[in-house]
């Protein structure tokens, strides 16, 4: 551009200097004296040059300052600025191009901030996303989609869809998409080592302001909890529905035996008697966990917080739990460390000791041991029940804590429990901000951890 208006001014110069030379043949014929021809030459000369100089810097440099400035906001530099002082229209036009760069640059800014906002919203969303076009090809994909599928946006971006997502299912949702022009779903399955995935898929399609279909959105819901949680719901009905019939079933055939049957036999009927009342205690009891059970699990459940001594507590749990284990001659011993005062729901902690306590007893043999120590610890009061039972398998141990799950079904029913106990622990336990911890061998004993926080409020 330097070079173009260099090459501007020296046409100007020639051209004056070709005036010049035509204006002193005009005046040879006119003036005899050569010396003062030339002289008026030179003087016309200058005039003119100091005339073109003029004009060059007052208009055609600012011109060249607002066109190289142009320029540069063309190629997006909206940093450019024209540098100038000139009044009148020149100095008009720059101010009102420096106008605009500032106006660009500004609309620049917030462009940018919105690019950048909205990339930050899609790669953080909790849904993969997957935008294609008409002809179907791929053009954007966040962070959550490649975390599900465990690869790079160079893997996707670009390619069609059905070259580089191999699920038949997320071709079907596609195709619908494009054909009925309506929001279509879809499920599949992905396989990370031994985990098995559950995704939903969600296809939308994309219009533009004429109502043209100009491609679709695949939006990706990781759904395997819903699908865990469905699964434990069915689970969750079936036991309660095969617990409730074997009391029930029990409780049903032997009424109709008395009722139906002449039974003369003090003994026997006594005895028919005294299962009836031992399957509707235990009917009882199953029902009454149920209830404490949902209790904890709903929304709003309140804990009903107190002070209290640990050994005011443990002065009411000690002596019920210690005729249970003498019926076994097991050894129940207890360690309190030192006073220790808690603020938690007295009667909720209560109920952790005798379930976990209850447990340890039924699940240790004849002559073995049970020790329940309490110790105050890191602002925490550490409930710790130790027994010599049969212990847990390693592999075993993290469903313990499902409702009605049991490591040996034949002896936990034998024992009289209703396979909620852990299920209720563990919901105390939480609603109590605290932990619970495992630690067991098989045929050697386990152990029970519940930490509580001292000041829970």
């Amino acid at each position: 551009m330097k070079a173009l208006f260099s090459k501007s001014l020296f046409i100007y110069v020639i051209g004056i200097f070709m005036l010049t030379v035509i204006t002193g043949a005009v005046l040879q014929l006119l003036v005899n004296d050569y010396i003062v021809l030339f002289s008026v030459l030179f003087i016309q000369f200058i005039i003119l040059i100091i005339i073109l100089l003029q004009i060059f810097h007052r208009y055609i440099l600012p011109i060249q300052k607002a066109s190289r400035t142009m320029g540069e906001l063309v190629k997006g530099n909206y940093r450019a600025r024209v540098h100038t002082s000139f009044n009148g229209s020149v100095g008009e036009l720059s101010k009102k191009i420096n106008v605009l760069a500032r106006n660009l640059s500004e609309l620049a800014f917030h462009e940018q901030m919105q690019a950048e906002q909205l990339s930050t919203v899609i790669d953080n969303t909790e849904s993969g996303l997957v935008l294609i076009d008409e002809k179907g090809y791929i053009h954007l994909v966040n962070r959550k989609f490649l975390k599900m599928f465990h690869k790079t946006k160079q893997d996707f971006i670009g390619y069609l869809y059905y070259d580089v997502l191999n699920k038949e299912e997320i071709h079907q949702v596609v195709q619908e998409t494009f054909l009925y022009e309506k929001n279509i779903k879809g499920f599949f399955t992905l396989s990370h080592n031994v985990d098995k995935i559950y995704i939903e898929v969600v296809g939308a399609p994309i219009f533009n302001e004429r109502n043209m279909l100009k491609g679709a959105v695949l939006a990706f819901y990781d759904i395997t909890d819903l699908k865990r949680i469905e699964v434990v719901r069915k689970d969750f009905v079936a036991n309660v529905s095969h617990e409730l019939k074997t009391p029930m079933t029990s409780i049903s055939g032997f009424a109709e035996t008395l009722l139906e049957e002449d039974i003369t036999d003090a003994e026997t009927r006594n005895k028919f008697l005294g299962i009836i009342h031992d399957e509707s205690k235990r009917l009882h009891l199953l029902i009454d966990d149920l209830l404490i059970l949902s209790k904890l699990e709903k929304d709003g459940f309140q804990l009903n917080l107190s002070t209290f001594q640990m050994e005011d507590l443990l002065e009411e749990v000690i002596p019920v739990m210690k005729k249970k284990s003498d019926e076994k001659n097991i050894t129940l011993t207890t360690n309190l460390t030192k006073p220790t005062t808690l603020t938690a729901d007295r009667n909720k902690v209560k109920q952790i000791m005798f379930n976990l306590l209850g447990n340890a007893i039924s699940y240790t043999t004849e002559n073995g041991q049970v020790k329940l120590t309490v110790k105050e610890k890191d602002g925490q009061i550490h409930i710790e029940i130790q027994d010599t039972g049969i212990g847990i398998p390693q592999h075993l141990i993290p469903r313990i804590f499902e409702r009605f799950y049991r490591i040996d079904k034949a002896r936990s029913r034998n024992t009289g429990g209703t396979g909620l106990g852990l299920a209720i622990v563990k919901h105390i336990v939480e609603q109590h901000k605290g932990t619970i911890k495992v630690n067991s061998a098989l045929d050697k004993g386990t152990t029970f951890t519940v930490s509580l926080p001292i000041n829970r409020e």
